[in-house]
């Protein structure tokens, strides 16, 4: 059997395209089997999965969750806003205290970038980066990549617009580095604001202009503007920003061709696109949901059958 060439998922920039068609292969087995009347599969009976998420999350986590129960792995969930994180303990005390009960792999979402390297580092068990700040969101750029590639057959030569908040984004490193390792072509569109400077050094160019950006592209994936990570106004008002760089159908309507939309989600309806661009049939969004479950699956699955070959 084909393995995986990491023992931890970082982040897309740790992988190889090997990788990435490894899961994704893996992902449309564990798609039909998620689309099957009984939908769990025992192939992680004996693995347990520990969800350490330091910071907010309800589809990430659930969508994990998920994943590891349909493969029949033991779960233990643990929140950071009510443990003893709080009370002043480190990251390495508390990872290795659920690892004392013998946890095989820990799925760890965390404000500070670079927190599952370094915890990957200084303990023993295989991690899965389910978000380390404003850095790299993996799975969530494998599914994304996994969408497009259902949709239009495959990403390699697609023409890929990211548009909003690329500055606090963790999906847009991540997505750009999957995208650049499948062989498509990528733009950023937003803000001027919200665009890390010397974002070219990537290999991907800025287009202000949200008209030009969509008439280019094949697919567009809309972010959200992350108040949340925000310390200061980057741009005057919501309302401006949704005359600048929200989608609604009229603007799609008047585009040569049909295109591809995308999001990450949690959706400001109203904002980055409107309910009815939301609820249409160009939007992927809810086959990216489901897609999100098959593709933590398959990445689950490999990174455990690598743990069960170093016990044999």
């Amino acid at each position: 059997m084909k393995e995986l060439s990491v023992n931890h998922l970082l982040g897309i920039k740790y992988i190889t395209e090997d990788d990435i068609q490894l899961i994704f292969e893996t992902a449309d087995h564990f798609k039909e089997v998620i689309n099957r009347p009984i939908k769990k599969v025992p192939s992680l009976r004996d693995i347990t999965i520990a969800n350490l998420f330091f910071e907010n999350s309800t589809r990430t986590r659930l969508s994990f969750e998920l994943a590891e129960k349909r493969l029949s792995a033991d779960v233990i969930n643990f929140s950071a806003a009510s443990s003893s994180v709080k009370k002043g303990e480190t990251l390495i005390d508390t990872v290795n205290n659920i690892l004392s009960m013998k946890v095989d792999m820990v799925v760890m979402r965390h404000p500070n970038p670079g927190a599952g390297v370094f915890l990957s580092k200084h303990v023993n068990a295989s991690i899965v980066n389910a978000g380390d700040g404003a850095h790299e969101h993996p799975t969530q750029a494998l599914l994304d990549c996994y969408s497009i590639r259902e949709k239009l057959g495959d990403v390699a030569g697609k023409k890929v617009v990211i548009v909003g908040d690329i500055l606090h984004s963790r999906v847009a490193l991540s997505n750009i580095f999957a995208l650049q390792k499948l062989g498509a072509e990528v733009k950023v569109c937003g803000p001027k604001t919200l665009i890390p400077k010397h974002i070219e050094k990537l290999g991907i160019s800025y287009e202000p202009n949200l008209k030009n950006a969509l008439q280019w592209c094949d697919v567009a994936n809309m972010l959200r503007v992350q108040n949340e990570r925000m310390d200061i106004s980057y741009f005057p008002s919501t309302r401006e920003y949704t005359q600048q760089y929200g989608v609604n159908k009229a603007l799609l309507d008047n585009l040569d061709k049909e295109i591809v939309l995308m999001h990450p989600g949690p959706i400001n309806r109203g904002v980055e696109i409107t309910s009815d661009v939301a609820d249409s049939k160009q939007a992927i969004i809810l086959d990216q949901v489901q897609n999100g479950v098959a593709v933590r699956m398959a990445v689950l699955y490999l990174l455990a059958s690598k743990i069960q070959r170093h016990e044999d």
